[in-house]
């Protein structure tokens, strides 16, 4: 839900195929799954982690636009500092034509 007033950013995409056909119905994302789109997008092929693109949920917004139909790369990354581990790159595979909205808008 929405607060009423409250501008949410949007994207209206169209999935593509390798000859930039149109592939099923454009769709529409809005909130944080359009704020994660948007990173993905304007990314390319580097991809977006959590530590360069703070997040609270990246995972599920990930999960929430592969639902929409779109193919993410999970890339697993180690790092070191206070707290050594792994972190996720997340690389969009589909190739997007954005209808509305603009990449690196409001990002």
């Amino acid at each position: 839900m929405t607060k009423a007033g409250r501008a949410q950013l949007s994207l209206r995409v169209q999935i593509l195929d390798d000859k930039e056909e149109p592939v099923g119905l454009p769709i529409t994302v809005v909130g944080r799954e359009a704020w994660a789109l948007n990173h993905l997008v304007s990314a390319g092929e580097r991809g977006c982690t959590p530590i360069d693109q703070p997040g609270p949920r990246w995972s599920h917004y990930t999960w929430k636009l592969r639902g929409y139909g779109f193919a993410i790369e999970t890339i697993h990354e180690k790092h070191g500092g206070p707290f050594p581990g792994t972190h996720a790159r997340y690389r969009l595979g589909s190739k997007v034509s954005v209808l509305t909205g603009t990449p690196g808008e409001a990002a």
